[in-house]
């Protein structure tokens, strides 16, 4: 069957957030439960909280110490009932791919996402294919008489069921992304450890500081999510500053900004300390050695021992 709608996003966590939003296009009527039957919490076990999906008061309360959930007015999924849905934020390159994999399933296609540019917000946007028209809810009127309301809400829940089901030859093949993950496990977290390192990369320190912004809080808590998954697996955190101002000063600084991000692992997301090393290079080992005073010297790196 050709597909419906296709999703644009920009970082996966928001192409994530597109899918469910298409989903909920396709099927008006489609509740919180219907939602976590399409898209269950195995797609995103490292996610850092109990629902993929949560109405937005429950959200609020995980995102008071970090945000974790997609819960500002413009980010959350309004149901037919009334109910506002967010999503969780935290979403590896697994668990974005089981994302796709599932929403392939209802025919939502995803486009090539392209990642934000710093200080860009990231987002989506649907596009409907094929001539595709999205079903309008169906609503009861006041006056309608008591059995047509129920046979009406007998036809929605038959739909919806129907709908939500998985059709066969496809589930098998998400059942095989799965089984290879665990499969190659042992260097599928190299990859997630790449891509987190990027994403704490991407959120610079500020000049001179070691203090953790958000968006690095967010990257440590991914990786968290990793070394608790992955046991055996031992890191060094190495910081690494630009070659401008006073070389020992340098080396001071770089020490403070691993040791930052050592101690928040450990305080903060219970890795025990001997799995962790901090260590601070200075200047010694300049990305861009033709620019020394360039920011992307300014840099985390994460190596496995």
């Amino acid at each position: 069957m050709a597909n419906k709608i296709k999703v644009y996003g920009k970082a996966q966590n928001r192409t994530s957030l597109g899918i469910a939003h298409a989903y909920v296009v396709m099927y008006p009527q489609a509740t919180l439960e219907d939602l976590r039957k399409a898209f269950p919490n195995s797609i995103c076990p490292d996610k850092g909280v109990p629902e993929n999906f949560l109405p937005v008061e429950e959200a609020e309360k995980y995102n008071e110490k970090m945000s974790l959930y997609f819960a500002k007015p413009d980010e959350v999924i309004e149901l037919q009932d009334g109910t506002k849905v967010a999503l969780c934020q935290v979403w590896s390159k697994p668990s974005f791919d089981r994302m796709v994999e599932h929403g392939s399933l209802y025919d939502i296609e995803v486009a090539e996402f392209e990642k934000a540019m710093k200080g860009e917000k990231g987002g989506y946007r649907l596009e409907y294919l094929n001539g595709y028209v999205p079903p309008v809810a169906v609503v009861a009127k006041k006056g309608l008489p008591w059995w047509l309301w129920l046979l009406l809400a007998l036809l929605v829940a038959g739909v919806v069921v129907a709908l939500c089901l998985p059709r066969g030859e496809k589930v098998v093949e998400v059942e095989k992304i799965v089984e290879r993950e665990v499969i190659v496990r042992d260097t599928v977290y190299v990859q997630q450890i790449a891509d987190i390192e990027s994403n704490f990369n991407a959120a610079q320190f500020a000049q001179g500081s070691a203090d953790l912004t958000d968006d690095a809080k967010l990257a440590l808590h991914d990786l968290a999510r990793v070394m608790k998954q992955n046991p055996e697996l031992r890191l060094r955190i190495e910081g690494h500053t630009s070659a401008e101002g006073d070389a020992a000063a340098n080396q001071t600084l770089s020490e403070a900004r691993a040791q930052a991000a050592v101690d928040f692992l450990v305080n903060k997301e219970g890795i025990d300390a001997s799995r962790l090393e901090a260590k601070g290079l200075g200047s010694s080992q300049l990305k861009d050695a033709e620019q020394p005073d360039s920011e992307v010297n300014r840099r985390t790196e994460f190596e496995i021992l």
